[in-house]
């Protein structure tokens, strides 16, 4: 009994690294932003699949206005850039099961991205 127990547990932890874990969802959630139209009109694409909207009821008509004590946080074409890089980066680190670095990654890109129209 005792060793079917331990091979059951064996196979969940192989497989573990399979599910969902809370950085891919990050590394998914930060992706789908970098290819947003905000985005694109950052780097000055067009975001893949074409123009795209929210249709969201709570979408902003236009991008909040920045205060002076934002400028850190302003978007840059290059930024953008490093960000996606990044982003691939820590899917990478997701998928060795690096989940610490993989948060740690995200977190870099994040930054880099700014804040996104």
């Amino acid at each position: 009994m005792m060793f079917r127990f331990a091979v059951a547990a064996l196979a969940l932890a192989v497989a573990t690294p399979a599910l969902a874990t809370s950085c891919s969802d990050e590394v998914d959630t930060l992706q789908r932003r970098l290819d947003s139209a905000g985005a694109a009109s950052v780097t000055g694409t067009t975001p893949p699949g074409g123009t795209t909207s929210s249709n969201s009821p709570k979408a902003l008509d236009k991008p909040p206005a920045l205060t002076p004590s934002d400028a850190s946080v302003k978007p840059t074409a290059a930024g953008v850039e490093d960000a996606k890089k990044l982003v691939a980066q820590a899917r990478q680190q997701d998928k060795a099961g690096n989940a610490e670095g993989c948060r740690d990654t995200i977190m870099k890109a994040k930054e880099k991205a700014g804040a996104l129209p």
